[in-house]
């Protein structure tokens, strides 16, 4: 530094500049003040130093309480390596022409691992947890489990971090330390002062213990809480809905929300024994019967009441549009006495005469959704080898996907085993997706088979890249041998027989690294 003229060298016509005027000169150009660039970063670089300088160090904020303590155990060291692993998406070396390879991809495993460490009642390791967070908050399939083994310190960590603030409202949070069902007090502060995602696992623990406590608590607040927490309470209510529940929901159908009113009345409609499904089906008796179909002239107020929305979407008749929201809201146990004594196969078999067949069976799938009703399920699915498009009810894989999920477990897989042996995996992917991991029995013998078909027809793998990529994950562990001799198959490099080798093999090491990742969480001896 020049000591006479207090300037830098290297800084000539900017050595007694003030900081907004540097970033004037930076924004206008250096030309205007007759000085290079470099002249004007280091008159900048002096600025910044005398600026920190002159900084007068700042009082430290209070610390935060320590973390709630969570007393569940950790994992076995094996299994925290694991985890470690998983959560930086390290995947195998591939082959560097862009495909896949034959290695496992360990980000798809990563909520295998998170399911298996919340069934053995493990608490994330302290040290993963912030990266826990980053995962959950980037991948919302993935945030409740997350945040379950997050815990206490994860909400603990969401308070400091306002990147993490939606693990404050992301569910339950974990394992956190609830009162006890029977400590009033603690059930009422923490009601009254807990945060949202608390107050959830506190509704859920208090119905748990006493069904109908839980409105009782939810009407202790009720009116002084936002549109969208009402709508996400009742929807809790889903999970032990019973018909202790009904007046709380009677009373939300007068809720100023419409989301809100929406939901109370498709929640009193799954209660086949409700006032609302009463009304309900008497509007549909009145409309549907062996006589054949008179869809409803208008939309009353007790219509609009009971949830039942007045304008149709694009493109569907209004007098359609109300029929369908009568008949899906009417208890399934009101057709048989209108039917003469029918049961649910023999009513769905009825012709139905004047076009309103779709639009009824649709109505008759979405009930026996809502309400979980089997046996309408299968009467509307029909068999799994008849042709999609010649089935009783609907041909929407969508919708048939919904009605399985109403199946007892062996009954859903023996119908997608039926339907794959059918008609192949082209059509079975939203199939699978309802189908109780892992795959075993028939079922994954058809996966295998198919695939195995597929194969032998000549087409190539990313046909059913869906499908292989449901394979590795739901798959029984166990059914990598029946691979083994797939994967032993001599192949010529290039071609669709290559390609399969290398997807067969991919498919192998992952069962086999599934089998090793449960091993290692399990509870040592």
């Amino acid at each position: 530094m020049d000591t006479t003229t207090g300037t830098t060298t290297g800084t000539a016509g900017y050595g007694d500049a003030g900081w907004d005027e540097l970033v004037g000169a930076a924004l206008l150009g250096t030309e205007r003040r007759r000085g290079s660039p470099e002249a004007l970063l280091g008159a900048a670089a002096v600025q910044t130093l005398r600026r920190r300088a002159g900084l007068r160090p700042a009082e430290a904020g209070p610390r935060p309480e320590p973390a709630p303590r969570d007393p569940r155990p950790e994992p076995p060291e094996a299994a925290r390596r694991r985890l470690a692993q998983l959560l930086a998406g390290r995947a195998g070396a591939g082959s560097g022409s862009g495909r896949r390879g034959a290695a496992p991809d360990l980000t798809e495993l990563l909520p295998q691992w998170l399911a298996a460490a919340g069934q053995h009642g493990y608490r994330a390791p302290a040290s993963l947890v912030p990266a826990l967070l980053d995962v959950a908050r980037a991948r919302s399939d993935l945030r409740p489990q997350a945040l379950a083994l997050a815990g206490t310190r994860g909400l603990w960590l969401a308070r400091l971090n306002p990147d993490w603030r939606f693990a404050l409202r992301g569910g339950s949070g974990g394992a956190g330390e609830l009162p006890d069902a029977r400590d009033a007090a603690g059930v009422e502060r923490l009601w009254q002062e807990g945060l949202f995602a608390e107050r959830v696992a506190l509704l859920g623990l208090v119905r748990a213990h006493e069904p109908a406590a839980g409105p009782r608590l939810l009407e202790t607040t009720w009116t002084t809480e936002r549109a969208e927490d009402r709508l996400m309470f009742l929807d809790s209510l889903r999970v032990g809905l019973s018909a202790g529940d009904e007046p709380f929901l009677e009373g939300a159908l007068g809720d100023r929300s419409r989301n809100v009113r929406a939901t109370a009345a498709e929640l009193l409609s799954a209660l086949p024994t409700s006032a609302l499904a009463g009304r309900m089906a008497e509007r549909a008796l009145a409309c549907v019967g062996p006589e054949g179909v008179t869809p409803p002239a208008a939309c009353d107020a007790g219509m609009l009441r009971d949830g039942v929305v007045e304008r149709p979407p694009a493109g569907r008749g209004e007098r359609a549009w109300w029929l369908g929201q009568l008949v899906e809201s009417a208890p399934l146990s009101c057709w048989r006495d209108r039917f003469g004594g029918l049961g649910p196969a023999e009513i769905v078999a009825l012709p139905v005469a004047e076009g309103w067949a779709e639009e009824l069976h649709a109505a008759w799938c979405r009930a026996a959704v809502r309400q979980g009703d089997p046996a309408w399920s299968q009467a509307l699915l029909g068999s799994a080898s008849a042709p999609p498009a010649a089935g009783p009810a609907t041909a929407s894989l969508a919708e048939r996907a919904k009605l399985l999920s109403t199946l007892g477990e062996e009954e859903r897989a023996a119908w997608v085993a039926e339907f794959i042996r059918a008609h192949g995996l082209s059509e079975a992917f939203q199939l699978l997706g309802v189908c109780v991991v892992p795959w075993a029995g028939a079922l994954g013998r058809a996966v295998i088979e198919a695939l195995d078909s597929a194969r032998e027809a000549g087409g190539y793998p990313w046909s059913f890249s869906g499908v292989m990529g449901l394979a590795e994950r739901c798959l029984d562990p166990g059914e990598a041998g029946r691979l083994d001799a797939l994967v032993a198959e001599p192949v010529e490099e290039g071609g669709a027989a290559a390609y399969w080798s290398e997807a067969f093999q991919r498919l192998v090491a992952t069962l086999r690294l599934r089998a090793a990742l449960h091993a290692e969480l399990a509870p040592p001896r």
